[in-house]
């Protein structure tokens, strides 16, 4: 199933953004990240909720971010990852679709470590979603054709 964009709840994400696809699930880079080498892992079907996936569906997400987050934390050269899904609008959902923050970490990247949630919360509020702080279409495409060669 290999498309041209890809939906990422209420919006259309080109697949040159996306470095990796499964049977259901899908890897994409983040217009915004957090720290160098945030990425995302999300079930090619639309689902809002974790507990709305079909154990299939759960197992392939796992299983695709386990690998991606071998290669983000190899590629970006961190020690550690942060791995987080927010699931539901109190947890700091905004996309309407499941998905799985990676993000690469290293020794002193926050003054304090549990700073990476504070950035993430941040980094989904609807009021800092402005295409300004947005990677280029470019950047993005570059990251993601880097990030393919580690599944090849």
């Amino acid at each position: 199933m290999n498309t041209s964009t890809f939906r990422f709840g209420q919006h259309i994400i080109k697949a040159s953004a996306v470095f990796l696809q499964t049977e259901l699930s899908f890897a994409l880079v983040n217009r915004k990240p957090v720290v160098p080498g945030h990425v995302l892992v999300c079930p090619l079907r639309v689902v809002e909720r974790f507990c709305d996936l079909h154990p299939e569906e759960v197992a392939d997400l796992f299983k695709t971010t386990q690998r991606v987050a071998d290669a983000v934390e190899k590629h970006f050269q961190g020690s550690s990852l942060t791995i987080a899904i927010q699931d539901g609008p109190e947890a700091g959902q905004t996309v309407k679709h499941v998905h799985v923050h990676v993000l690469p970490r290293r020794a002193g990247d926050f003054e304090r470590n549990d700073s990476i949630y504070d950035e993430l919360q941040k980094h989904d509020r609807e009021d800092e979603d402005v295409p300004a702080k947005w990677r280029t279409e470019e950047q993005m495409a570059s990251e993601a054709s880097t990030l393919s060669k580690h599944f090849n």
